[in-house]
Order: C-alpha cells, then sequence, then structure tokens
C-alpha cells in the first residue's frame, strides 16, 4: 500500500494545494508551521544534515537527540519516523535521482524497524517555494510519487512544500522556512538555523558540488559520523567561476537566485575555494584512503577518532 492522508490513499498527479485544500489537517498543519519563529540550534547534540546527506538514528541512541537542515530554498528536506520505535531519517532533497533516494531513506529506516510490532511510517515534506523554473513543483511532484510508488503504507502528516511554502514580496517569491530540526526524543518538527554545520562541512560541500549522490553518513550503532572516503573529478573552470562577482555566481549556480540566504555566495566560494586546492580526493584529506570518523565528546560536540584499523 502507497501515500495515505488521514487513512485514505492519496489521490495523485495532483498539486500541494489542491491536496492540502483536500485535508483541511494538513492545511492546519502546514500553517503552523510556517507560523513558528525560527529557533537557532546549537551544536550539542545535533546531527546537521548537508545537501544530498541522509542520517537516520533512533530514541535509543546516547549523542544525538537532534537533526537538521536548512538552507532548502527549491530543495526539499524529507523525514520519515517509525511511530512504534521513533526511528528517524532526515535527509535533504535537491531533485537530482529522487527516484533512487527514497528507497534508500525507506531501507534506512527499515533496518531499524524490522523488528516494531507496532506502528506506522509517517512522513513530512517541508521545503520548495513557487519559483519561476518550477523546480520545487517537479520535485514535490517527485517525491509524492515516489513514497506513492513504496509497498509500505506511508501517512503523509505534513505538507509544507512549494506554495505552501511560498511568500511574495515586491512580486518577487521566497520560501518562508528555509530549515526545519526534529526532535529524535519527542518527534516535535519545527523550523530551525544551524549556526553550526560540522564537522568537514567544506570537504562535504565539496561532494555535493561536483555531483555526489545521496549517501548515508551516520552509524547508529557505533554513534559515528562517517565522513567518505570520496572521490570526484576536478571542478571544471573552478578558476574562471572564482574570479566571477557575486552576481555571476548566484546567476549560474544557483537554482533561484534571488532567493538564496545572503551566506550562499560566500558558500560557493569557500566551496570553489576547497575544490582549487582538492581538485580529486588524495590521502591529504583521506588518510589511507580511509572515512574520517567522528563521535560527540561528554559536552555533545563533534570529535575526531582514528580511523578503523589505524
Amino acid at each position: 500500500m502507497p501515500l495515505l492522508v488521514e487513512g485514505r490513499r492519496v489521490r495523485l498527479p495532483q498539486s500541494a494545494g489542491d491536496l492540502v485544500r483536500a485535508h483541511p489537517p494538513l492545511e492546519e498543519r502546514a500553517r503552523l508551521l510556517r507560523g513558528q519563529s525560527v529557533q537557532q540550534v546549537g551544536p550539542q547534540g545535533l546531527l546537521y544534515v548537508q545537501q544530498r546527506e541522509l542520517a537516520v538514528t533512533s530514541p535509543k541512541d546516547g549523542s544525538i537527540s537532534i537533526l537538521g537542515s536548512d538552507d532548502a530554498t527549491t530543495c526539499h528536506i524529507v523525514v520519515l519516523r517509525h511511530t512504534g520505535n521513533g526511528a528517524t531519517c532526515l535527509t535533504h532533497c535537491d531533485g537530482t535521482d529522487t527516484r533512487a533516494e527514497v528507497p534508500l531513506i525507506m531501507s534506512s529506516i527499515k533496518a531499524f524497524s524490522d523488528h516494531a510490532q507496532c506502528g506506522r511510517l509517517e512522513v513530512h515534506l517541508v521545503g520548495g517555494f513557487s519559483d519561476d523554473r518550477q523546480l520545487s513543483q517537479k520535485l514535490t511532484h517527485q517525491l509524492l510519487s515516489e513514497f506513492d510508488r513504496q509497498a509500505e503504507d506511508i501517512h503523509l502528516v505534513t505538507l509544507c512544500v512549494t506554495e505552501l511554502n511560498d511568500r511574495e514580496e515586491n512580486e518577487n517569491h521566497f520560501p518562508v522556512i528555509h530549515g526545519i530540526a526534529v526532535n529524535i526524543k519527542t518527534a516535535e518538527i519545527y523550523r530551525a538555523s544551524f549556526p553550526d554545520r560540522g564537522p568537514e562541512e567544506e570537504l562535504r560541500a565539496a561532494r555535493a558540488l561536483t555531483g555526489g549522490p545521496m549517501i548515508s553518513i551516520y552509524d547508529a550503532k557505533t554513534e559515528q559520523l562517517r565522513i567518505g572516503p570520496y572521490s570526484w573529478m576536478p571542478f571544471p573552470h573552478v578558476d574562471f567561476w572564482l574570479q566571477q562577482d557575486d552576481k555571476q555566481i548566484l546567476e549560474n549556480l544557483s537554482t533561484s537566485p534571488l532567493a538564496e540566504p545572503p551566506h550562499f555566495v560566500e558558500h560557493i566560494r569557500s566551496t570553489l575555494m576547497f575544490l582549487k586546492k582538492h581538485p580529486s580526493p588524495t590521502s591529504a584529506l583521506f588518510p589511507g584512503n580511509k572515512a574520517l570518523l567522528y563521535k560527540k565528546n561528554e559536552g555533545g560536540l563533534w570529535e575526531k577518532i582514528s580511523s578503523p584499523g589505524s
């Protein structure tokens, strides 16, 4: 069985707006989420998920209590949760390969849920806006369709995407919500921003900018963040892009130039500088071609630990 709202199968294809109008509880939940003030989430107990990353854990985790992601413009942040055992997956989807990513999200939760006798799968979709290129609309449709194709019943609980997450200012459109967090223990989902996006923020961003696929970054059994080893090809014309002004970078390296957060260009420049310094990942980035492993210390902050077998 497929995607359900209030126990009834969702009729697809239809727009997000039409879907919530047919289901008032969905519309009310989106309205309440949009109306929240943004909470700034500190690094203690946080696992920050970048674009094209996926992380899954459960309330039994002694290190992680919050999963979160932000800077979504046309991207969507997806939370899938099993209500029986609390296993929760958060991912930041950009529409690169939604058909492959949704089964990955499903299997990550199922790894926890095999022994759950009761409970159901609930999905929450947040992000996007009414952008000129209709990239958000396309991604919303892809995600709804792919969840509907799964064998399991999946209950759509939150839908705050595309036109439901849109605000207009001077005839330009912007997303209302850029980021969310989910509390693993309480299942609360709320608007959030994240000053700390580590560890290895530039390395992880470089992988996404060079076209890396969706990957899982966290091992809940060992409570370790696992980064790499990655491979990528040299970024084309990196010197050319580094010489361009902010306007050129925005117009050419963003899916939604007018809607990006203020730090977007600075983030792209620092990632390009990283790619210029490391045109392809080497032993300098991944000693012994092994993953970089991080674990939370007693203060709730990430601390690097030695690679396996080293």
